[in-house]
């Protein structure tokens, strides 16, 4: 979310920014915030210029009162008089300042809620496009190969291990749901663990967050238009399912005022994900690649305003190391002006490599989000000369298994049908170090 003060003095690059996204149809939105933004100012001028009148003449009665003890009777009817006078401008004054204020009351909600669909302005760097066909790949990492052998689709892999259930899952909650079992389950986990353990390497505190949040937290880290495609209410109650534990690691911080020797706040947290995945997706996108409930091992950083791009670079460069180490080869995705949802100021994604589908896909987010969830949330910075910035904030994927088990599953598969476990994460596997099938 952008300051009013910036669109107010910057209005121009306001609105190149929407273009740059493909968003023209924000374009009157500028328009009128600013002119909100001036009926507001406009108000809030008047409302004061009437508390300065009323005290003036709440003063001025003082004496009048005084002088009216000891006044004549004729000299009594004239101070009255202006006495009376100066109560009716008051009592006029008071339903004027009531109807101001009631007035910047709803000034302000009418600018929060076009403020909240203005994009963030994106970084110099983003390639320009309307959507994620004009993503750019960067670069890549490991040989992508496909093996002489056919790989058959990811969920009869898991159910010849027999570590997957659709059907009873089908049964108990519908689609978009499963049952991981045995070494399949076990490799999830394994997964998990690993990753948890290779963010703690790297310096990041490990948290399990609430897998709840208010929706004041909801409306602070995404755009409406997320929350409503993604996000399941609890009916009855101001609580949502999180969709990312990126939502309640950042909303941690909400309205809080942190001691700027206290950044970077770097954390890695566990949780499940629910989300709606509403509307049809392909066949590839079936099984336990899109689905309502899933785990993931997520990484965000709260850091100063000028280290921002230095931990996004760090931060997407430990997830191509991540998937290196367990033998995936990836590629960095540049995402464009079109493809990045309103808060981010430049995100990439990392892609693994499907040797079934002889194409990379999405395994890892990454985003700079620059200070729009700081500002939204109120989440401030005590500099060391006492005064108060916004920090920014930064999310990325660890990793999202079951997803990243379709990447990890294809790319160890075997002839024979086996899966080979990499030596990272054998220790996790009980020691195995492959996977043998059922049938």
């Amino acid at each position: 979310m952008l300051d009013i003060r910036f669109i107010r003095e910057n209005p121009e690059i306001v609105r190149e920014n929407i273009h740059k996204k493909f968003q023209d149809a924000k374009l009157p939105l500028v328009d009128e915030v600013l002119e909100l933004d001036a009926k507001n100012r406009a108000a809030i001028t008047e409302a004061s210029d009437l508390r300065a009148q009323r005290n003036a003449l709440s003063k001025a009665n003082g004496p009048l009162f005084g002088k009216l003890k000891k006044a004549s009777e004729m000299e009594k009817i004239s101070i009255q008089a202006q006495i009376d006078e100066n109560m009716a401008k008051v009592k006029a004054n008071d339903l004027r300042r009531e109807e101001l204020e009631k007035l910047e009351e709803e000034y302000a909600a009418r600018i929060h809620a076009i403020l909240l669909q203005i994009p963030n302005i994106i970084d110099p760097s983003v390639p320009l496009g309307p959507d994620d066909s004009y993503n750019v790949e960067v670069q890549r990492f490991g040989e992508p190969l496909v093996p002489d052998f056919p790989i058959p689709y990811h969920t009869e892999i898991m159910e010849r291990m027999g570590g997957v259930d659709m059907d009873a899952a089908g049964r108990v909650s519908g689609n978009g749901f499963y049952y991981l079992m045995g070494d399949i389950a076990r490799l999830h986990s394994a997964v998990l663990a690993y990753a948890r353990d290779f963010m703690i390497d790297k310096g990041f505190i490990y948290c399990i967050p609430p897998f709840m949040i208010h929706g004041n937290v909801v409306e602070g880290v995404m755009s409406q238009t997320d929350m409503d495609a993604m996000m399941y209410k609890i009916e009855g109650e101001d609580l949502y399912l999180i969709g990312t534990s990126e939502h309640s690691m950042i909303g941690k911080f909400i309205d809080q005022i942190l001691p700027e020797e206290s950044l970077p706040q770097t954390l890695t947290s566990y949780s499940p994900c629910f989300r709606k995945e509403k509307g049809a997706h392909g066949i590839e996108e079936r099984g336990v690649y899109r689905i309502h409930q899933f785990e993931k091992q997520e990484m965000i950083v709260v850091c100063r305003p000028e280290e921002s791009m230095a931990w996004y670079e760090k931060m997407w460069r430990w997830s191509v190391e991540l998937f290196r180490s367990l033998e995936i080869p990836v590629r960095q995705l540049e995402c464009c002006s079109g493809d990045l949802a309103d808060l981010k100021v430049k995100s990439c994604d990392i892609e693994a490599w499907s040797p079934r589908q002889q194409k990379y896909f999405e395994v890892c987010s990454c985003s700079n989000l620059g200070d729009a969830q700081a500002r939204r949330l109120k989440i401030r910075v005590k500099g060391a000369d006492g005064r108060t910035y916004l920090p920014h904030t930064l999310n990325n994927t660890v990793v999202a298994p079951p997803r990243m088990l379709i990447a990890f599953l294809e790319n160890h598969l075997q002839a024979d049908g086996s899966v080979t476990v990499p030596a990272v994460l054998a220790p996790y596997m009980g020691g195995k170090t492959v996977l043998v099938p059922k049938r």
